[in-house]
């Protein structure tokens, strides 16, 4: 009996993808290195914003403003950071474009 709902997606999704784990030359290596560094920062900015967050709201519950104050260097600390992070993500892909060199496979 054939099943008309499924669908193959291996062949459509996964045919052209490079094999991350060959290390031709050195562009291999760091495009890996910047693809983990993009979600390590990620992570560490949900992290930040998340922990911010609370203690704003557990600052103000409270009535600390001490607290309260943390939480919004912890929060803007990390919105700053992000951005800083982003900004170097487009820089690098500016260079890609204008260089003609795939830096960021």
């Amino acid at each position: 009996m054939e099943k008309l709902a499924q669908v193959d997606i291996g062949k459509e999704f996964f045919n052209e993808q490079k094999n991350l784990t060959e290390l031709s030359d050195i562009g291999s290596l760091v495009s890996i290195i910047v693809q983990a560094a993009m979600v390590i920062a990620g992570l560490i900015f949900l992290f930040l914003l998340i922990v911010g967050g609370i203690s704003i709201i557990a600052g103000a519950g409270n009535d600390n403003p001490e607290q309260t104050a943390k939480g919004k260097k912890a929060v803007t600390s990390a919105i700053i950071g992000f951005l800083v992070v982003f900004a170097a993500y487009w820089i690098v892909q500016l260079i890609q474009e204008l260089t003609g060199i795939t830096i960021l496979g």
